[in-house]
């Protein structure tokens, strides 16, 4: 069983940026891929970023290519997820994933595909 639990949401100008952050529980989550995803009133859950269980890989959606950047430190059983040039569209509660996937540089951008997700910290961004 693998348990998440995400912090670091909170309210920022547009233009600002956040970190959030994906404790994870479990002696394996260095070998699992994680990603994050996020949902805003009214609309389903999209795929925001995936990093590979080394962080050699990673994949972003379109909409936050060159403005977010998703990390691991498998030493503290921990992801992140740096937003930067935030804008009012990125409002959202943030929620990060883990799949049990042993060998193989890979990620994954479907919500489906994950077996673990966390709580979820709720982003928001003035205009």
């Amino acid at each position: 069983q693998v348990q998440l639990v995400e912090s670091g949401g909170g309210l920022v100008q547009a233009g600002g940026s956040l970190r959030l952050a994906c404790a994870a529980s479990g002696r394996t989550f260095s070998s699992y891929p994680m990603g994050w995803f996020r949902q805003a009133p009214g609309k389903e859950r999209e795929f925001v970023a995936a990093i590979s269980w080394s962080g050699g890989l990673t994949d972003y959606a379109d909409s936050v290519k060159g403005r977010f950047t998703i990390s691991r430190d498998n030493a503290k059983n921990t992801v992140y997820l740096q937003m930067n040039s935030l804008k009012p569209e990125d409002t959202a509660v943030y929620y990060c994933a883990a799949k049990p996937q042993f060998g193989g540089t890979i990620v994954f951008t479907k919500g489906y595909e994950y077996n673990y997700w966390g709580q979820g910290t709720q982003v928001t961004v003035s205009s």
